[in-house]
């Protein structure tokens, strides 16, 4: 570890003895800039919203899984093996959704995934248009970021252009506002025909699935309908037999007194 830091030493020190002689450098800090951004602090909640929201729709499925498992412990006693394995086979169904739907979520290339791109992606490149800006009219020949991997042992602060960059991505902001307001353009989020198709397939696929679910829900419930209706009539024709067998033995009893 000493001699990696003193490598790193002795590489700034090199560094800086050759920026001395014609190197302009400046550094930026991105976490600064970002959190000093609105529409970065506002694409942040916008995102925070809805993982909340996918983990209580998760949540919910789950609890809903529990409940019919529990359930199913509860009734196993009145139910034949052929409504048992159903059961059995329709929490699994629904515990393999609750599964892709967290995939959905959170996978690797899940909504949250796409959706920090589709928020944040707009905002970094933002910043990079302003460094841009900025290294041209100011002819710097390296910029480095203070809150990335890269290590900085020490840092000037008069070399630390981040407020200069939040500035012209402040101006930038003004100016396409008012050039919005004169030609009155409309801002809306333009969707292609292909996420279009993608999105309505994926809605058909989720309805598919929960057609074919309440179907199969229905008919576990027709059939444990059935039963009870079976074993309700069995039980009213034993009790008819048994009043019947109580009134002969009775009427017997009178003819023999």
């Amino acid at each position: 570890m000493r001699k990696l830091v003193f490598c790193i030493v002795l590489s700034l020190i090199a560094f800086g003895s050759y920026a001395q002689k014609s190197q302009r450098i400046a550094y930026i800090d991105m976490e600064y800039i970002l959190e000093n951004l609105p529409e970065y602090i506002q694409a942040q909640n916008t995102l925070n919203a809805k993982i909340a929201k996918w983990k209580k729709n998760l949540d919910t499925e789950a609890r809903h899984i529990e409940i019919l498992k529990t359930d199913l412990a509860n009734e196993k006693a009145i139910l034949t093996n052929d409504l048992i394995e159903e059961k059995e086979e329709d929490i699994t169904l629904k515990q393999e959704e609750l599964r892709r739907l967290e995939s959905l979520y959170f996978g690797p290339n899940g909504d949250m995934f796409l959706v920090r791109k589709q928020l944040v992606k707009p905002i970094q490149d933002q910043v990079y248009y302003a460094i841009q800006k900025i290294v041209k009219t100011k002819k710097y020949d390296f910029v480095f970021d203070k809150s990335s991997e890269l290590i900085m042992l020490y840092s000037n602060k008069k070399y630390d252009i981040s407020e200069i960059v939040l500035a012209s991505i402040d101006k930038t902001r003004k100016v396409a506002d008012r050039k919005a307001k004169q030609q009155e353009k409309k801002i809306a989020p333009e969707v292609s025909a292909r996420q279009k198709a993608l999105l309505e397939a994926k809605k058909k696929q989720r309805e598919e699935l929960l057609a074919k679910k309440e179907k199969k829900k229905q008919l576990i419930a027709d059939r444990r309908a059935e039963l009870l209706a079976k074993k309700e009539a069995k039980r009213k024709l034993l009790k008819e037999k048994q009043e019947a067998a109580k009134k002969k033995k009775e009427e017997q009893k009178n003819n023999n007194n």
